[in-house]
């Protein structure tokens, strides 16, 4: 496990808490933000219906937060029309998780929300 228990504690308070506060009361069941931890990685994605079958749903990523233990730095990227992450340059590292997870909600450069 990449992370230990007060890390997975401070994602799950951060992170979840921008999901939470970008996932609308209203249409959670319809539209809603999560976040998921692939290794050393968070990947924050929005679930919503399939196109043409509301029955279907579908993960759409949009940010990823990777922590770099060997420099004690969290890097964000971010998901380009390529379906690639890439390297969020007017932001792209943070000693804190927080810093990052502020630049997400934030979204000064319409890259995370649109």
């Amino acid at each position: 496990m990449a992370f230990s228990e007060i890390d997975l504690q401070r994602i799950k308070r951060e992170v979840g808490g921008l999901c939470k506060k970008r996932s609308p009361t209203h249409l959670r069941d319809k539209l809603r933000t999560e976040y998921k931890i692939e290794g050393n990685s968070i990947i924050l994605y929005e679930v919503r219906p399939q196109w043409d079958d509301p029955k279907i749903f579908r993960e759409h990523p949009f940010a990823k937060i990777t922590f770099v233990k060997s420099k004690n730095i969290w890097k964000l990227y971010w998901q380009r029309a390529d379906l690639k992450f890439h390297r969020y340059d007017p932001k792209e590292s943070a000693n804190q998780l927080s810093d990052l997870v502020k630049e997400i909600d934030n979204d000064p450069n319409a890259c995370f929300f649109g």
